[in-house]
């Protein structure tokens, strides 16, 4: 089996985001940064598929200089090695960019058999990067996954869907994309976690990539984010029997259209 490529995003820890009470706006000084909990099934999947097949994981991530900070913790969690794309112009990189960037960076691999991607982000959860990742690498991708088969020859996915379970099968290369059901993301150890920083990391900045200016123009513009509240209508219901109280009480429900 040859490389196996995971890909993950650094991103905010949605605990430590506080909330302005007045203005419903939220605030980000006080936040921790962590590798998004889809992201680390994805790791978990490909380091899983080569501890029973041989081969080696390549970490694959871009960010920030603060994203620097993720690669002992991508390590600790199995693959070999680590490419970090860094450039502070990726803080505002939308789907569009990031595929793009992963992309260039994937070109960089000599060999690799599978790309593992999480389903989305935790931060944006858009779901876009993996497909048009593949989509640039001219591979297939395989969506919401949430069932592997490596076979010598190609992969067996399980796809969860709405309405059932959907089989389907591509040769390699290929590009999937998991869901956090395919597996448990295992804790590092303390050994691991003191060996994570023995391992190599390959730091490419964002000019090595010769991106074009229309490749790094985002197409997706956040215009605000707004804490949602809920607002209660606290409505008492009176009545002199229960029965009263419940066809008052399923009558507003029909009006609020809660039900049919």
């Amino acid at each position: 089996m040859p490389n196996i490529i995971a890909c993950y995003k650094w991103v905010i820890d949605e605990a430590d985001i506080k909330v302005d009470a007045k203005t419903r706006e939220l605030q980000f000084d006080r936040v921790n940064y962590k590798i998004s909990e889809y992201d680390r099934n994805a790791i978990e999947e490909a380091v899983k598929i080569c501890e029973a097949q041989g081969g080696e994981v390549i970490a694959l991530t871009a960010g920030t200089e603060k994203a620097r900070a993720s690669l002992k913790d991508a390590l600790s969690r199995g693959p070999a090695q680590a490419i970090y794309v860094n450039d502070e112009l990726l803080g505002n990189a939308d789907a569009f960019i990031t595929a793009r960037v992963l992309a260039k960076a994937v070109a960089k691999v000599p060999d690799y058999q599978m790309i593992i991607c999480g389903e989305g982000s935790s931060d944006q959860y858009n779901q876009q990067v993996g497909p048009q990742l593949a989509a640039l690498l001219g591979i297939p991708a395989i969506t919401f996954v949430n069932k592997l088969t490596v076979l010598p020859d190609k992969v067996v996915a399980e796809r969860k869907l709405e309405d059932g379970i959907e089989v389907v099968e591509a040769a390699y290369p290929v590009l999937v994309t998991v869901l956090p059901d395919i597996n448990k993301a295992r804790i590092p150890s303390l050994k691991q976690i003191l060996g994570a920083s023995k391992k190599p990391v390959k730091e490419i900045k964002l000019p090595e990539l010769v991106l074009t200016p229309e490749e790094l123009k985002p197409r997706f513009k956040v215009a605000s984010t707004l804490a949602y509240v809920m607002a209660r209508k606290q409505q008492r219901i009176t009545g002199d029997s229960i029965n009263e109280m419940a066809e008052k009480a399923a009558a507003a429900l029909i009006k609020e259209g809660v039900v049919g």
